[in-house]
C-alpha cells in the first residue's frame, strides 16, 4: 500500500477556519504592535521616574548640607539679624539648579557629535 501524502488526514479547511485564522492573526498582530511595545515603554518610564526621583532627593540634601555649611562654617558672622543669609544663599543655588534644569530641558536634544569626515573637495593639506 502505498504511503498516503502528508496532511491527507486533515479534513478540509472551510471559510469559518479561515475566518478564525484571520482573526487569530489579528489579534497576534494588535498584540506585537501596542502590548509589546507599551511594556518597553512602561519600562522606560519607570526607571525614568525612579531616576528623576533619586536625583531630586540628592539635590535636596545636597542643598541641606550646603544651609548646614554656612550656618557653621560662618561662626557667629551670619546670626542674629543675618541668620537669613544662609537660607537666602541657598534658596538662590536651588533656584539657579532648577534654572539650568529648565533651560536643559527646553532646549531638547543635544546635537550629537559625529567625526568629521573629509570630504571630496577638501585638500589633504588641511587648508580650505
Amino acid at each position: 500500500m502505498a504511503p498516503s501524502p502528508p496532511g491527507a488526514d486533515e479534513k478540509p479547511r472551510g471559510l469559518r477556519n479561515a475566518g478564525d485564522d484571520a482573526f487569530q492573526l489579528t489579534i497576534d498582530y494588535v498584540k506585537q504592535e501596542t502590548v509589546q511595545p507599551l511594556r518597553g515603554l512602561g519600562r522606560f518610564i519607570g526607571w525614568g521616574l525612579a531616576g528623576s526621583f533619586a536625583l531630586a532627593i540628592g539635590i535636596l540634601l545636597l542643598l541641606v548640607g550646603v544651609l548646614r555649611l554656612l550656618q557653621d562654617q560662618t561662626g557667629s558672622a551670619l546670626t542674629g539679624d543675618w541668620s537669613w543669609v544662609p537660607y537666602f544663599a541657598v534658596s538662590i543655588l536651588g533656584a539657579v539648579v532648577a534654572g539650568l534644569a529648565v533651560w536643559r530641558i527646553t532646549a531638547g536634544p543635544g546635537k550629537a557629535s559625529l567625526p568629521r569626515v573629509a570630504s571630496a573637495n577638501t585638500k589633504e593639506e588641511g587648508t580650505n
